[in-house]
């Protein structure tokens, strides 16, 4: 049977991400004329820029679904009344965006009575845009996405993140582990950038103490459906809430997981 509600929101999503990261590209190329703010740190910033995309996110599913619920990294949460509810990260990475970097996209997750459905990374500094539908697989620029089988831990680079929010001492044990088992450890400063990467079989994982639902979501999405293993995310499903990520790919999925289990 076809969910027309769930597929034309799927639809949307994409063409809203890609609309999105237009934009985001445009204040990208005049980076240097944006007014910034710190929130709680001097790594914690906002910019004009993630409050405008957030805002033309809104805008644009609100025209099309004004019964669907937000929770925004910019302008938190606007309860629905459909059971859908789109979670946005209007710029994540914002770091290396304002600093001139190409690592950072749009990314967008859709949960349905609170189970992610749909997920959208856009990157329009590479061209590139993942979508992943529950149950209909993952997508590159709409070709079909699959891990490779022989991407491993010690073939391939490992996310870990880190932030002003994570324990120096744990983030340390952390790529100890990693580096003792023959990984090699990748941050770009965008976690959602980073759980794309392992759809696409890039990255052979990520693992993080510290995430928010509007970096993630989406990513977890996108790598299951692209045969990939995902740590639940805030099995209270409270996702006001921050969590720990573990997401990789087949063969990584053993020796990441024991590394996050060492506390």
């Amino acid at each position: 049977m076809i969910d027309e509600a769930l597929n034309e929101r799927y639809v949307q999503a994409r063409e809203i991400a890609a609309r999105a990261g237009a934009l985001a590209l445009v204040y990208w190329q005049s980076r240097d004329q944006l007014v910034i703010e710190s929130k709680a740190s001097l790594q914690d910033i906002v910019s004009e820029a993630d409050r405008a995309v957030e805002s033309k996110i809104r805008e644009d599913v609100a025209k099309s679904f004004p019964e669907d619920g937000f929770l925004g990294e910019e302008f938190g949460d606007t309860p629905g009344t459909s059971g859908f509810t789109w979670v946005i990260d209007p710029i994540d990475g914002t770091s290396p965006f304002l600093h001139g970097m190409p690592n950072w996209c749009v990314a967008i997750c859709l949960l349905r009575d609170g189970e992610p459905v749909v997920g959208v990374i856009s990157v329009p500094t590479q061209a590139e845009d993942f979508a992943a539908l529950a149950g209909g697989g993952a997508t590159l620029n709409g070709v079909p996405l699959r891990i490779p089988a022989d991407v491993t831990l010690g073939n391939a680079t490992t996310g870990v993140g880190a932030s002003q929010y994570s324990e120096p001492g744990r983030t340390a044990e952390i790529v100890r582990e990693l580096t003792a088992r023959g990984g090699v450890l990748f941050n770009n400063g965008s976690g959602a950038l980073m759980l794309a990467y392992v759809a696409a079989g890039r990255l052979a994982g990520i693992v993080s103490e510290y995430m928010n639902a509007w970096d993630c979501l989406g990513g977890l999405l996108i790598v299951r459906e692209a045969g990939g293993r995902t740590a639940k995310f805030r099995a209270d499903g409270d996702f006001s809430k921050p969590d720990r990520v573990l997401a990789a790919v087949p063969a990584a999925w053993e020796p990441l997981a024991a590394i996050m289990d060492r506390r």
